[in-house]
């Protein structure tokens, strides 16, 4: 619920800071003194647009803050999903710049325009004769339909499983639009596939190619430089291993006249054995080495068919290619079998549909079940509001499309007189029967839903004492359940609010400003009675003003 609004530096509103409570609140104010500034400062602060117009001073900003208390609303998704942190107390804020730049804010933290009305309409429904547009929409009748039906947990698994239902549908178009282009291109991709598994790619194969190529075309070099290496160590008279022979003779003498010369004589020793293998590995080395004029020809062919795919693919490296071969390969693959994911997602959506039409189906039934209930209390309600002989034409007809709330189309008729043709709210129904509609169907609802703070703007325009005390008598009965904001210019409505402010305009140094309060008892005999008979405060409208207060 709204516990506090504050207004700065709005239209002709200087300052106001004012504190709610639950239950019924009234707002009163002569012609002129500011209400509908009020609900434009109020309606800044849920995320409506806004203009340097707003600005009571154009060199300083604006600042609307309106405080909620939220822990009955289960807003915690809404929290998550924004990345916003969640307070019990939340206080949305509006900033109007004089540059004309608007800021808003969620406890804060800094939010945009969308995220702070998304949060708003959560939090506060206005109604004015003007607003009770949203009756004449079938979204909106078919809503009060399932509210009174509870629908509610039918209608989350029926869209949840919509929501799938378009998933699978967008699949499976996707996959036969793939499937009509693709046959043109899947004969090359298979000829690009085909080419790379020939070519035997992996890892390393590059280096190893051009390794083994430089290798074959200087074998002759190659031969010339193991044979000098094996004649430098193997040679009978200079060769390094004679004199490593006669080396390792000498310290295995001198090994015997002490430790010290052990442990050259190990050394020596691992030396000779090391350098007789390696004489025996570049002796076998050289033997295996021979010119193969085949072979070489065999490596042109690879690194050249190596190269010419490199280049075919525009990329630079065989990994690279590796990856082309593999979104080749899944796409030759998607092809083949794409008929069998054809078939695989079409027995889905038919398993998807057969529950969409027993949810749907479910869903129809408890509104048919429901509608003469709605009918019926619509009609007495309305009784009293000077509409007695007020009739509604409430059908449900199957539909053949899923929609997002069903597979049915409401038909919502009106006839406000008897004999008259039933047609549709909107051209039916003036201003004033449409708010009497309106408020009904939220007192309805109130006892199905948890409903937002409910505001209503002079609905209550034009029509009678009695109607209007009936009208107050509605909207006090729903601030049981929930807080009830009523501004109105009716002293019997205004008279049934649990508190009562009046707004009304001040002139200070020759500015005048808006102003705001919360009425005393005997503020509130005065002011009603000024509604009943003006100024001049008579003591029949005394009278009749604190009779107004002591009526339950």
């Amino acid at each position: 619920m709204l516990t506090h609004l504050s207004i700065k530096n709005y239209a002709l509103i200087n300052d106001i800071n004012v504190t709610f409570s639950e239950g019924f609140t009234t707002i009163t104010g002569e012609t002129g003194a500011g209400k509908s500034i009020l609900l434009g400062g109020l309606a800044l602060a849920l995320g409506k647009r806004a203009d340097l117009s707003s600005l009571r001073n154009t060199e300083q900003k604006c600042i609307i803050e309106a405080e909620f208390d939220i822990e009955k609303y289960h807003l915690d998704r809404f929290f998550i999903k924004n990345d916003l942190d969640y307070e019990k107390e939340t206080i949305l804020r509006r900033e109007i710049l004089p540059s004309g730049k608007s800021r808003a804010f969620i406890n804060d933290s800094p939010v945009t325009l969308d995220v702070l009305k998304s949060l708003g309409e959560s939090l506060v429904d206005v109604h004015s004769q003007h607003q009770t547009l949203q009756l004449t929409e079938n979204d909106f009748q078919i809503k009060v339909v399932d509210a009174l039906a509870g629908n509610a947990s039918k209608l989350k698994t029926y869209s949840e499983n919509l929501k799938t239902f378009k998933s699978l549908s967008s699949q499976l178009e996707k996959l036969r639009d793939f499937q009509a282009n693709s046959n043109k291109e899947q004969d090359y991709n298979t000829f690009l596939l085909k080419e790379l598994e020939n070519a035997a790619l992996k890892t390393g194969i590059q280096e190893e190619l051009e390794s083994e190529h430089e290798a074959l075309s200087n074998v002759e070099q190659i031969m010339a430089l193991l044979s000098q290496g094996n004649q430098l160590l193997s040679d009978e008279q200079m060769g390094i291993m004679t004199h490593l022979t006669d080396l390792k003779r000498i310290f295995q003498n001198l090994a015997t006249y002490g430790s010290s010369y052990e442990v050259l004589n190990q050394r020596i020793q691992s030396v000779f054995l090391e350098m007789d293998d390696i004489s025996a590995e570049i002796e076998n080395v050289r033997r295996g080495v021979e010119a193969s004029p085949e072979r070489l020809e065999v490596v042109n062919g690879q690194l050249q068919q190596l190269y010419d795919l490199l280049k075919k693919h525009q990329v630079g490296s065989v990994e690279a290619l590796l990856g082309v071969k593999t979104e080749l390969a899944i796409k030759v693959d998607a092809v083949e079998n794409i008929e069998s994911k054809i078939q695989e997602k079409e027995q889905e959506l038919a398993q998807l549909v057969e529950e969409l039409e027993q949810q749907a189906l479910m869903i129809r039934d408890a509104r048919n079940a429901v509608i003469p209930k709605l009918k019926s209390r619509l009609q007495e309600s309305l009784y009293p509001l000077g509409m007695p002989s007020a009739t509604f034409k409430i059908e449900i007809n199957p539909s053949n499309t899923f929609k997002s709330n069903g597979k049915d189309d409401l038909i919502f008729l009106f006839s406000a007189n008897k004999g008259s043709n039933y047609g549709e709210l909107k051209k039916v129904a003036s201003g004033g029967e449409l708010s009497r509609i309106m408020l009904t169907i939220k007192s309805i609802l109130a006892q199905y839903e948890h409903l937002p703070t409910l505001m209503f703007d002079e609905i209550d325009t034009g029509v009678s004492g009695e109607v209007s005390n009936r009208m107050g008598e509605i909207m006090q009965t729903m601030s049981h359940s929930m807080q009830v904001f009523s501004i109105t210019h009716l002293p019997q409505v205004a008279s049934k609010g649990k508190n009562q402010f009046k707004v009304y305009k001040e002139e200070r140094e020759g500015n005048t400003s808006t102003q705001m309060r919360l009425l005393s008892e005997e503020e509130r005999i005065a002011e009603l009675a000024e509604m009943l008979g003006g100024k001049s405060l008579s003591d029949s409208a005394l009278a009749h003003a604190k009779e107004l207060l002591k009526q339950p």
